[in-house]
């Protein structure tokens, strides 16, 4: 590749870090802050949760209609990260979870602007031959930030939410001016929107079936997904906050690392092995974390990680031939968060089921996944190739 499109592609890469580093330090601050200082239900925490992702999910899908409008819009998403550096420092000013959803509201927004830009840019920008590739290195470097973020939180405890939010903010504007660069370097090479050519379009998956697929994953993952993970891990293994932390930081870690290998087989073209593997571990997953262990809950979390970012290049890899290609993945992503809030508050209205003790303790709230599981496998199983 040609130096200027290699310093681009590096520079979105080493974002992923810090950007990830920011939001994963806030995540379980804001977690334990909500519901032990605030007294929040677990319900509550859900609806923090949630309403991140939400609000995401419709910012996603608007980036990406803007970004056909013209690749100057990019710079967009940049500043929209910066904003984020502002946004944290009013969650030390709430009294009441309601004002934290709000918030979480305004950081899923601004979110939803900058993450699907910087994934449409370095998809497009990416040689065809390597794509999946590189965009599971962009992800690994988000789950390596995921890990460290954690070990932060858990080592800057006694600076109390404020302090933490002070180091947040930091990495946040860090970020924005990284995405800065990039787009500039890499403006040469980004084409939001082409002319539709049904010759020239070749996917190698059924688009459709792509977009369900990552619906139904993101419904099933949920429950590793912001605040309402710290909290159940912590009151289902009895551990602290900072163990709670670690614990989930090396659960992405590890599936991060190991997803590289997933997307070097989607690379040589082996895109439905590939989506069937990952449907099948993502449709397993809650069923294993609902078992009150450390090893059983551990390797739910793992396994719904593994599979969801392993799914992640394959998806990008394959919209970026699409001739909508920012449309495309700033949709795949609204459809994922969409499905996050629908799981999120599945897993937090089922959480007052409670639990049943057979050989072992389960809790009741992961086993209404089970339909959900089903339809994955069936409709991943019996995904298309295309051409």
């Amino acid at each position: 590749m040609e130096r200027k499109r290699l310093a681009g592609i590096l520079l979105l890469i080493l974002s992923a870090f810090t950007g990830t580093m920011a939001f994963r330090l806030a995540t379980p601050a804001v977690a334990f802050y909500t519901r032990d200082i605030l007294k929040a239900s677990m319900f509550s925490v859900s609806i923090v949760s949630t309403s991140f992702v939400l609000a995401r999910a419709f910012s996603s899908i608007s980036g990406g209609l803007m970004l056909e409008r013209g690749k100057r819009l990019l710079y967009l998403g940049a500043l929209a990260m910066m904003f984020n550096a502002l946004a944290v420092q009013l969650y030390p000013l709430t009294s009441n979870w309601f004002q934290v959803a709000g918030i979480k509201l305004l950081n899923g927004f601004l979110n939803g602007l900058s993450w699907p830009m910087a994934q449409f840019v370095i998809a497009v920008t990416t040689p065809n031959g390597i794509r999946a590739r590189v965009t599971a290195v962009y992800f690994f470097f988000g789950s390596v930030a995921s890990l460290l973020g954690n070990y932060v939180y858990a080592y800057t405890v006694n600076l109390g939410l404020s302090g933490q939010m002070w180091i947040s903010s930091a990495f946040f504007m860090l970020t924005g001016l990284i995405m800065l660069a990039a787009y500039y370097l890499l403006r040469g090479w980004i084409t939001p929107r082409r002319k539709k050519d049904s010759s020239a379009e070749k996917l190698a998956l059924d688009p459709k079936g792509v977009l369900l697929i990552a619906a139904l994953m993101a419904i099933i993952v949920a429950f590793t997904s912001g605040e309402i993970t710290y909290v159940y891990v912590s009151e289902a293994l009895g551990i602290g906050r900072a163990a709670t932390a670690r614990l989930i930081g090396w659960a992405g870690f590890l599936a991060s690392l190991m997803s590289y290998g997933v997307s070097w087989l989607a690379d040589v073209g082996s895109e439905r092995r590939t989506v069937v593997l990952t449907s099948i571990l993502a449709a397993v997953s809650p069923l294993l974390a609902a078992v009150k262990s450390a090893p059983t809950v551990f390797l739910g979390i793992f396994l719904a990680l593994f599979a969801f970012q392993s799914f992640r290049p394959i998806s990008r890899k394959i919209l970026a031939d699409y001739h909508r290609s920012s449309l495309a993945i700033g949709g795949v992503n609204g459809v994922q968060n969409i499905s996050t809030f629908f799981g999120g508050i599945l897993f937090g209205l089922s959480y007052s089921l409670g639990e049943v003790r057979w050989l072992f303790t389960v809790n009741l709230a992961f086993l209404t996944f089970l339909p959900v599981s089903i339809l994955l496998l069936w409709k991943g199983i019996g995904l298309r190739m295309r051409g």
